[in-house]
């Protein structure tokens, strides 16, 4: 796909306002600790909310709830609540709180007080800086490869390297973009730290509304809701169940059986049982030592963090479902041809793209570009920011302490 020259002009002042930004807060975020790696716990719930929300608005999350909406219909709306609803809610109810009243740095120093001194104590603290740690480390092999397979996309190597004097193997494209985007997004995270991610978040966010609206009203302009009806099995517009899913793909795309027994969702009744159970048991578990914790502990009180929590999934919800049922509908309805042909090598992966080239206009495809491509480095760099204070509270300024340097 060739894009035009609003279209790049558009992504390239994004990237260029995420290190204006950096740039701007840089001076603010080095005053300590506390305002680097938690915005001096000066930034009011509704930014940290939206900068939550930002961040969980990845591509590849997008994606796999684009498979359950084309596969299970509006039955896939249950499925969230295996972790991120009820994670939020028992936030807001009393985790958010009690993490916030820690005042601490880390959710690694939060251990402490959850769990004081001791051998078994050590141990958590030891586990929660290791899986912190190992956790980002995913995230950067994972996600630097699936942004730079998504650009080549819309910027082939062809074209580019015409103005580009550098001689690339193809099959090394997409981690060179990959380094590329998570270059610029490490940039302005380490300059501005959460200052700046919360301000890049709220721009990005706004970008994500605007994509997903624009997504939502292009799928109801091209599909009626008898071309709907006609290219899903009965019940798929629903979201009630029974003991079975009763949802019959046989006389529409034969192959999406294959993924339901697959998937073992038939017994949907069982399934969304035990789904709430573990998402209300993983919730009450304790919070996960990731982006979210942070936000929490940036609040400025401990009841702005339980209004954080609480506002994350309402914020986050609509503009996203927007886009997901959006590019649903238009897969259902203009990719029934290709999946048919793919039988059971279905790749729900194409739907993001190819829709984009289909149905973006000039300038519209920009947008909706640095929207995932912002919602892929709001992620990122929450995920970034999270990772080195745990590297820089909890590890080395541990060790220069045991060793008698501070």
């Amino acid at each position: 796909m060739e894009l035009s020259v609003i279209d790049i002009v558009i992504i390239v002042c994004y990237l260029l306002t995420m290190i204006v930004i950096g740039l701007i807060l840089k001076k603010r975020a080095s005053k300590d600790l506390d305002s680097y790696f938690l915005g001096g716990k000066s930034l009011p719930y509704y930014m940290l909310g939206i900068s939550d929300a930002s961040g969980m608005f990845d591509i590849s999350g997008t994606m796999w709830m684009v498979y359950l909406a084309f596969v299970y219909g509006l039955k896939s709306m249950w499925i969230p609540w295996l972790w991120p609803v009820f994670n939020q809610i028992f936030l807001m109810v009393y985790l958010s709180v009690w993490l916030r009243r820690s005042n601490v740095l880390t959710g690694a120093e939060w251990i402490r007080t959850r769990f004081g001194h001791g051998k078994g104590a050590d141990g958590a603290y030891t586990i929660v800086i290791l899986y912190a740690i190992v956790a980002v480390l995913g995230f950067l092999c994972y996600g630097f490869i699936g942004i730079g397979k998504f650009m080549e996309v819309f910027f082939p190597w062809e074209q580019l390297s015409r103005f580009i004097p550098l001689t690339i193997d193809p099959m090394y494209v997409p981690q060179v973009y990959g380094i590329f985007f998570t270059a610029i997004t490490t940039f302005y995270v380490m300059l501005g730290g959460m200052h700046s991610i919360v301000w890049a978040d709220m721009v990005k966010f706004g970008i994500m509304i605007v994509s997903g609206i624009a997504i939502a009203v292009i799928a109801m302009q091209q599909v009626s809701p008898e071309l709907l009806a006609a290219n899903t099995p009965e019940g798929w517009d629903s979201p009630f169940f029974g003991w079975h899913l009763d949802m019959d793909w046989s006389n529409v795309l034969p192959s999406i059986m294959d993924r339901i027994a697959d998937d073992q969702y038939n017994l949907f009744t069982i399934f969304v049982m035990m789904m709430l159970f573990k998402g209300i048991f993983m919730s009450m578990a304790g919070p996960a030592a990731n982006y979210d914790m942070q936000k929490i502990l940036a609040c400025r009180s401990p009841k702005e963090a339980a209004l954080m929590s609480g506002s994350v999934s309402v914020i986050l919800l609509i503009p996203r479902y927007l886009m997901i049922m959006g590019f649903t509908v238009l897969a259902l309805v203009f990719f029934r041809d290709e999946f048919t042909a793919m039988g059971s090598h279905m790749d729900f992966e194409i739907i993001l793209p190819k829709a984009i080239s289909r149905f973006g206009k000039v300038g519209l495809t920009g947008l909706l570009l640095a929207g995932l491509l912002a919602a892929f480095m709001s992620s990122f760099a929450s995920t970034i920011n999270a990772a080195q204070a745990y590297l820089v509270n909890d590890v080395l300024l541990k060790f220069f302490l045991s060793f008698g340097f501070a």
